[in-house]
């Protein structure tokens, strides 16, 4: 594993600036740089120069499958080392498929083809069954298997099977399987019975079941999937999203006809309805069986979203419920007497912890006891663990960093993501802390793996976590101690050219500079993100530093996530305040470090970053001469309700005007402003900059506009390339080659 993309990170005193960590992209060329070429535009477009991960499923404690670049599905034993050809790429051809699913039992796979994206994380496609069914124990691969010759197997020809599901999901043992088709939940006994009809209830844009609606897809699950099998496949959870009472967004999807069509979406702005989310459980054996697990008053008094399920066993369900506010959430603990879930015991997360989507809980094998992230006292997420008798939370670890998540949690170990080590909050790291009559010191699997190389880790588990996956996200991945993917080929492409170099500091980056530098901040900003982190990247960035000149940085400031409560929570109901202001003060600390043109600084965002860096603009600062918002939210009574604040932070937000981007326009005729959007943005609607151009045609102010027609809020396809190329056009323009006055 080799140091490959080196950008500088510098340590900013957050007491003093308010701002946690820098990352930036800097080049100086010169005579050293012999014969590397500058890293251009094409070749950021070019495909070949990518780091590459590997592709790996566990199916059991010690075997997992990968997909090779031929397409053929390999079945791999951790223990021994032995493989085998376990799909061949001939079957996905057979059905177009581009993805797979095996049963539990492994005697059939379930391969996905017509594939069509929807929002972003669901999407319809169709599904075939192959039967895989063998007399071989696939539970125990010698080398002698790889001789062996199978009987043939053929796809079921009656799957009853609609041609377009929004979900499929087998049940966690056997082949029992679950499928949603046109917002209706149907379950097959098994992989060859028909199917039966669950709920009868479900219609586009009113009534959603096992499928989550617009807004629960983005914020609150962030997957397409609203079912939840029991441990054994006994019982069958899942949510009933009510949207008939959701004001619509409509938006034009202009296609290639003569006439465009209208997209529908229910989406639930500041103060408007939201959608209701009922859950339910079923008993797969007698389907027609269901019963409501009920929220608790205290939650279900008001308006409240439903966060996350659980199962511990068939007979009890943890659920977390949240307030709209979101700074109130509520694990209730269910138990099935045969009739009715009851209510046994309840965890009430503190309401200090803001703006924070809770991470679900982790139960032990007693079933009574569970791990689970959340603030403590001081404010920083830690690991807790709660036993239901006893109704009170101890924390696992303590200290002014914070766990990120549970990665897994065996009868002898709990597993944990962390940035503790060297106190860089950017930094994520694998820790390990034995269970027993009390708990271990936290030990560091990552720490010492490679330091110069692997300061973001993460790890992907076997079922008993006898071997995990390491990816070490600078272009290593590791298991246990056999490297899968190591990347020489991309290093090798970047000694080609001049790459962006590294250092560290706590205040500034050194530079013997014999000229003033170019400088573009990248932002984000929203509550709890974080860009300036340790994963390598090889982006537009590493362009604009090599080719160009171009200082490139990105800032954590107030509002940023992984430092505790108080950074997080200091823009609650501030939206536009802080954030923004971080921005300009470390833009003029980079000014005052000496090397850094005043005359030629730019800024420039995506979605909130979009509106940061518009907010910056429009704040009247002096500081920045141009800026590029792409996506950019105007107000925020336009955006979804669950994006971090709440109803009574955007009544306030509609008093303090300043909020707001359209409000600051007049500002706009000192800077260059270039504005993009996508005509089908789901997420920050193309609304959004039509009130920013609106609002700066009433001031007359001069700025570019770029649209996508029928592109959403990713700019996907060849609308990247487009919009890159035209970006990088506007900053050669404003930073490179300025106009003469």
């Amino acid at each position: 594993c080799l140091i490959i993309n080196k950008p500088i990170f510098a340590v900013v005193d957050s007491s003093k600036m308010h701002l946690s960590l820098i990352q930036v992209h800097f080049h100086v060329s010169g005579e050293d740089a012999g014969s590397n070429r500058p890293f251009t535009l094409a070749d950021y477009f070019n495909d070949t120069i990518r780091y590459k991960i590997y592709n790996l499923r566990w199916i059991s404690d010690n075997e997992y499958l990968h997909k090779t670049r031929q397409g053929n599905i390999m079945l791999h034993n951790a223990e021994t080392g032995d493989f085998f050809e376990y799909i061949s790429n001939n079957t996905f051809e057979q059905v177009y498929a581009t993805d797979y699913i095996i049963s539990a039992d492994r005697k059939y796979i379930c391969f996905e083809s017509n594939y069509s994206k929807q929002w972003r994380h669901s999407f319809t496609a169709s599904y075939s069954i192959y039967d895989y069914d063998s007399s071989l124990n696939y539970s125990s691969i010698t080398k002698d298997l790889m001789f062996l010759s199978l009987s043939p197997r053929t796809f079921l020809k009656s799957v009853n099977i609609p041609q377009v599901v929004q979900y499929f999901a087998w049940a966690p043992t056997g082949n029992k399987l679950a499928y949603v088709w046109n917002y209706n939940i149907y379950l097959k006994p098994n992989a060859t019975a028909e199917a039966i009809q669950v709920t009868h209830n479900g219609k586009e844009n009113q009534i959603l079941n096992g499928a989550p609606d617009w807004v629960y897809e983005e914020e609150v699950f962030s997957s397409n999937e609203a079912i939840w099998w029991s441990p054994t496949g006994k019982y069958l959870a899942y949510a009933e999203f009510n949207d008939t009472g959701v004001h619509t967004i409509e938006y034009s999807l202009y296609g290639n006809g003569q006439y465009p069509s209208t997209v529908v979406v229910p989406y639930p702005k500041a103060g408007s309805t939201n959608p209701k989310a009922k859950l339910f459980v079923v008993d797969t054996i007698n389907p027609s069986r269901r019963t409501q697990v009920v929220v608790p008053d205290s939650i279900g008094a008001g308006d409240h979203y439903l966060s996350s399920v659980t199962w511990v066993t068939d007979e009890r369900i943890a659920v977390q419920w949240t307030k709209r506010k979101q700074n109130h959430v509520l694990l209730q603990i269910y138990d099935f007497d045969g009739n009715n879930w009851n209510e046994n015991q309840v965890l009430v997360t503190s309401p200090q912890t803001l703006w924070y989507v809770p991470l679900q809980p982790m139960f032990a094998e007693d079933h009574i006891s569970f791990y689970k992230v959340m603030s403590d006292t001081y404010g920083y997420k830690h690991l807790h663990l709660h036993i239901i008798q006893k109704g009170k939370a101890t924390p696992i670890t303590s200290g002014k960093w914070e766990v990120i998540y549970i990665s897994k949690l065996t009868k002898d170990a709990i597993y944990y993501v962390s940035n503790e080590y060297q106190g860089k909050p950017g930094q994520r790291n694998l820790y390990k802390v034995m269970i027993g009559r009390s708990h271990s010191a936290p030990q560091c699997l990552t720490c010492g793996l490679y330091k110069d190389r692997c300061q973001y880790n993460s790890a992907y588990f076997s079922y008993n976590a006898s071997y995990y996956r390491m990816d070490c996200y600078g272009s290593c991945f590791v298991l246990e101690l056999l490297v899968l993917r190591d990347n020489k080929d991309l290093e090798e492409m970047l000694k080609e050219f001049q790459m962006p170099t590294m250092q560290r500091g706590t205040l500034r980056p050194s530079c013997d500079c014999v000229k003033l530098y170019a400088y573009f901040p990248y932002r984000y900003g929203g509550p709890c993100s974080q860009k300036a982190d340790y994963r390598y990247r090889l982006n537009w960035g590493s362009y604009l530093s090599s080719t160009e000149g171009i200082i490139v940085a990105s800032f954590d400031g107030r509002g940023s996530g992984y430092q505790g409560d108080k950074i997080m929570h200091s823009i609650y109901q501030r939206l536009g305040t802080f954030e923004v202001e971080d921005q300009i003060t470390a833009t003029r600390k980079f000014i005052d470090m000496g090397f850094i043109d005043k005359e030629r600084i730019a800024i420039w965002g995506w979605s909130y970053g979009g509106y940061v860096t518009s907010m910056a603009l429009g704040a009247g600062s002096g500081v920045f001469k141009c800026g590029i918002a792409v996506a950019p939210v105007s107000s925020h009574n336009l955006l979804y309700c669950m994006s971090t604040v709440t109803v009574s932070t955007y009544k306030q937000l509609s008093i303090q005007q300043n909020s707001t981007v359209t409000s600051r326009a007049k500002n706009f005729k000192s800077v260059e402003y270039l504005l993009v959007h996508g005509t089908a943005d789901d997420n920050v609607h193309f609304q959004q900059s039509a009130q920013i151009s609106k609002a700066l045609v009433v001031q007359q102010v001069d700025f570019e506009a770029m649209w996508y027609t029928d592109r959403d809020h990713g700019l996907g396809g060849p609308a990247y390339h487009h919009l890159y190329t035209h970006m990088s056009q506007f900053l050669q323009k404003c930073l490179v080659k300025p106009k003469s006055i």
